[in-house]
């Protein structure tokens, strides 16, 4: 199983990235040498589509993300399903579970959810303020 936080972080001369403690924000634009590649991290992140094509395989179910897709992917496992004829470039932002303990105890108030399941991956809204967060990120990878 690929372990896509270790492997980013562990290659930097070949996957430009940030770090600061364990949050990594990387730009991703290697693909993988396999049409299906099982994926594994100990983290959750959020990756933002660039450019390309690829889907997500959970128990519950299968995400497209294409351009501008961005979703919040929870720490675990699945199956990444890649076009090796289309290029791909994404930015993962990787988010350990303290920070993000952290910034739910800084809320006066509490995050009120009707759910009371949440599946391992969610989207997140691409408005235009979200795009360009994105594309104003670009210009520190190069």
């Amino acid at each position: 199983m690929f372990n896509l936080y270790d492997s980013i972080l562990n290659q930097p001369h070949h996957y430009r990235q940030f770090k600061c403690g364990e949050s990594l924000i990387t730009l991703f634009n290697c693909p993988l040498e396999n049409k299906y590649q099982d994926v594994w991290t100990h983290h959750n992140y959020i990756v933002y589509v660039v450019e390309g094509r690829k889907i997500w395989h959970t128990a519950h179910g299968s995400y497209d993300l294409r351009n501008g897709s961005c979703v919040f992917v929870r720490k675990g496992a699945c199956i990444v399903e890649q076009f090796l004829e289309v290029s791909i470039c994404m930015v993962f932002f990787f988010i350990p579970d303290e920070f993000i303990c952290e910034v739910l105890k800084s809320k006066s108030r509490p995050l009120f959810r009707e759910i009371s399941k949440f599946d391992p991956i969610m989207p997140v809204n691409n408005t235009p303020i979200v795009e360009a967060f994105y594309q104003s990120m670009m210009p520190y990878f190069d």
